[in-house]
C-alpha cells in the first residue's frame, strides 16, 4: 500500500480562502465596509441577478461596489429582521460554497423577504475575486414592491 503525502500547497490554498472568507464574514457582520473594501479584489466577478426593483442589487465590478453592497443593503432594510444563518461552508482550494438561509424585512414596504441562499467566493492572492450570490430574487423582489 502506498500513502501519498497530503499536497501542503493545496492545504495552504484552502487554508487562505477558508480564512478569507471567515474575515469576509466577520467584516460583513460588524458592518466594517473598510475591511470589506480590502477583502475584495480590485476587480471582482459578481454575479447577483440584477433587479431594477431592489435598490441594493445592481451590477458591480469593483472591490468598493462589492463592499458598498452590505451598506446599501443595510440602509434599505429594518436590522432587528435581517438574519442570515450558514449552514454549509465548503473550501475546495481557491473556492468557497457557503449555504443557508436568509430573510429581513425591506424599510421603505415593511414588507419581509426569506429563502436559501448559496454564494459561491473565489480567493486569489489572499482576496476575493468571484463573488456569485444565489438567493430566492422573486421573494426580495416582492418584497421590495409597495402594495
Amino acid at each position: 500500500m502506498t500513502v501519498t503525502p497530503p499536497d501542503t500547497a493545496a492545504d495552504s490554498v484552502a487554508e487562505t480562502t477558508r480564512r478569507v472568507v471567515q474575515e469576509f464574514l466577520s467584516a460583513r457582520l460588524a458592518g466594517d465596509g473598510e475591511r470589506l473594501v480590502a477583502l475584495f479584489a480590485d476587480d471582482v466577478d459578481w454575479l447577483l441577478a440584477d433587479n431594477p426593483g431592489v435598490p441594493w442589487i445592481r451590477p458591480r465590478s469593483t472591490g468598493a461596489e462589492c463592499a458598498a453592497q452590505a451598506a446599501e443593503l443595510a440602509e434599505h432594510t429594518v436590522a432587528e429582521d435581517t438574519r442570515a444563518s450558514v449552514d454549509t461552508f465548503l473550501v475546495d482550494g481557491a473556492d468557497a460554497v457557503l449555504m443557508g438561509h436568509l430573510s429581513g424585512t425591506v424599510r421603505a414596504t415593511g414588507k419581509s423577504f426569506e429563502g436559501p441562499f448559496a454564494l459561491r467566493l473565489t480567493v486569489e492572492n489572499g482576496r476575493i475575486t468571484r463573488h456569485h450570490l444565489y438567493e430566492n430574487s422573486l421573494s426580495v423582489a416582492q418584497a421590495c414592491t409597495p402594495s
